[in-house]
């Protein structure tokens, strides 16, 4: 496998290996997810359960719901691989989980993925405790939540309102695996996986695992094959025999699509040929999967921001300025031309070079390169020489102009600062007049 591996990889034909899997796929029919009546059940109207591998629910007319069946008999392992529910199917799913008696939920996607919503919330959260489903007739309630670095561990309690039995379900959660991407490294997946099973919910004794991302077919697909894969490399006499391209032919017969990109693919060779070591009997690699993720830091929400530095509201930002309170605005305008009008009087440094270093803040002149430059003599105004006069003075005893005082404005900056308060003046006429 790894000798495979390394062919492909050098060559960089896991595209052309992944179009030709695509290519030999079962195309099965599929007919009863797309009826009319089952349309608002799909999540993505592309991606569809087979006819002969659907899960068939019991309670109500409509028996469909979007997931598949996946059997590996040779491994002896079951899984439901579904969609992420829809606010409409959530009391489906938990009546699917109920009914197939699973014992665990593996979810590998986050409810909101880059601003989309990828699936229902369809477990209560700490705030609710506990959530009722009304059209199935389930209750669902939080027990406990165990929160590493990048999986959350909770334990639910489901209840039939029926019957009034109840049941543990465990929901393993991994909260940064990427949609159409893949994990960080095949570590911090391993030591998920071998935590799903060490729970026992994948083992025969109960009902199928059931497996979702979003659309249940890519990463759904991967944490499947991968697990399989394993499973038969333990029970094989020769492990080598195990082909990764021949076990996700087989299980794309019982579901469309398994598998979603070139990088899941590669992906899951490594993971096999990283897990393959443990299945040969080298058991340290286990512990050093779990110091490899980092599982006990904090996961990323819970990661404190940097402090920001304190905000300068633009005219149509915060609060929006602009619409709200035009006299604001206005006097946030003469405050800032007042402040850069102030900085830009001359300066006087009576106590050395050290005084003349200051923070330069976003948009100023590097003062600091500048001041470099400059002696260490204090910085003295000098005076224009005076212009020669158009006509000749109706006095020629007058005496010459005085010079400009020091701090004095210049005119420029005069009228810069003139222009900009007319400017807000009549904005703010105008809209006070026609607003």
């Amino acid at each position: 496998m790894e000798a495979e591996f390394r062919e492909i990889d050098e060559l960089g034909n896991w595209n052309a290996v992944y179009q030709e899997i695509k290519q030999q796929s079962s195309d099965l029919p599929c007919k009863i997810a797309k009826l009319p009546e089952n349309r608002s059940r799909n999540r993505y109207r592309d991606v569809s359960p087979f006819d002969h591998s659907r899960i068939h629910l019991q309670i109500g007319n409509n028996d469909y719901i979007n997931a598949s069946l996946i059997s590996v008999d040779e491994a002896q392992r079951n899984y439901i691989l579904t969609q992420g529910p829809l606010p409409n199917t959530c009391g489906h799913f938990w009546e699917m989980v109920w009914e197939q008696r699973c014992r665990g939920v593996v979810m590998l996607n986050r409810v909101i993925e880059k601003g989309s919503v990828k699936c229902a919330q369809y477990w209560p959260q700490r705030e609710e405790r506990e959530a009722v489903f009304e059209d199935t007739n389930f209750r669902l309630t939080l027990i406990s939540e165990d929160v590493k670095s990048y999986y959350t561990v909770r334990l639910l309690e489901l209840e039939n309102l029926s019957t009034l039995e109840t049941r543990e379900i465990l929901h393993f959660h991994y909260t940064t695996w990427p949609d159409f991407g893949v994990p960080e490294s095949p570590a911090s997946f391993l030591n998920f996986l071998f935590k799903v099973r060490e729970s026992g919910c994948l083992s025969p004794d109960h009902g199928p695992v059931v497996v979702h991302c979003s659309a249940g077919i890519g990463r759904s697909g991967t944490f499947c094959l991968v697990d399989t894969c394993l499973l038969l490399m333990s029970q094989r006499e020769d492990p080598s025999s195990v082909r990764i391209q021949e076990v996700l032919l087989e299980m794309r017969r019982y579901r469309m699509g398994l598998i979603q990109t070139a990088d899941q693919l590669r992906f899951s060779y490594l993971a096999v040929i990283e897990g393959a070591k443990y299945i040969m009997g080298d058991t340290s690699v286990q512990e050093s999967w779990k110091e490899l993720s980092n599982e006990e830091d904090l996961p990323p929400e819970f990661t404190p921001p940097p402090r920001p530095r304190p905000p300068i509201d633009p005219p149509n930002g915060k609060d929006d300025l602009v619409n709200s309170d035009p006299t604001h605005f206005f006097n946030e305008i003469i405050k800032n031309n007042a402040e850069i009008c102030a900085k830009s009087a001359p300066q006087t440094f009576t106590d050395g070079p050290d005084l003349r270093r200051r923070v330069v803040a976003a948009g100023e002149v590097d003062a600091a390169a500048l001041s470099s430059e400059q002696p260490d003599d204090p910085i003295v105004p000098r005076e224009a020489p005076p212009k020669p006069a158009r006509s000749p003075p109706k006095t020629p005893t007058a005496e010459a102009a005085p010079a400009p005082a020091r701090g004095a404005w210049s005119p420029l900056m005069t009228c810069v600062c003139m222009c900009t308060v007319l400017a807000a003046g009549a904005y703010v006429c105008y809209r006070t007049y026609f607003h």
